[in-house]
């Protein structure tokens, strides 16, 4: 079923959770990828693997939901590759930002400990609160 309507934006009920929570952006871009790659491939694990990608090159996940990027590209070694890359994921966090960037993302997230973490642990730690904060949302 195609996850865009006839207006062109996304269609609320296709869309993931942390994606319903986000900005009408974020919602197109993934919306109008996935329907691209099922077209394109015909395998829906896939198709949502790339819609992903193209929105991590625009979003960043920020605890449950997803937020606009200062600077576009790609964010993490993963969605750096092309289509058969097999690198390590940061489940949207975007890991190539500066230290600093993801020093106040963390602090958002209230992140314990954060100022005596390097860019890794950084990294690692807000995607873990960003699961939790997720997983809270579903759950309400």
């Amino acid at each position: 079923m195609p996850a865009t309507g006839k207006d062109g934006h996304a269609k609320e009920s296709e869309l993931p959770s942390t994606l319903q929570r986000s900005d009408q952006k974020a919602k197109d871009t993934y919306a109008k990828a996935l329907d691209s790659a099922e077209e394109e491939y015909h395998d829906e694990e896939r198709a949502h693997r790339v819609a992903y990608s193209a929105l991590k090159h625009t979003h960043e996940k920020v605890g449950d939901h997803w937020e606009p990027k200062d600077e576009k590209g790609p964010s993490d070694a993963q969605a750096e590759g092309g289509r058969d890359t097999d690198r390590e994921t940061a489940g949207g966090v975007d890991a190539n930002a500066s230290k600093k960037h993801l020093l106040d993302v963390a602090r958002r997230l209230d992140v314990k400990g954060r100022s005596s973490m390097d860019k890794d642990e950084l990294v690692d730690a807000i995607q873990k609160a960003n699961d939790r904060r997720s997983d809270a949302a579903r759950d309400d």
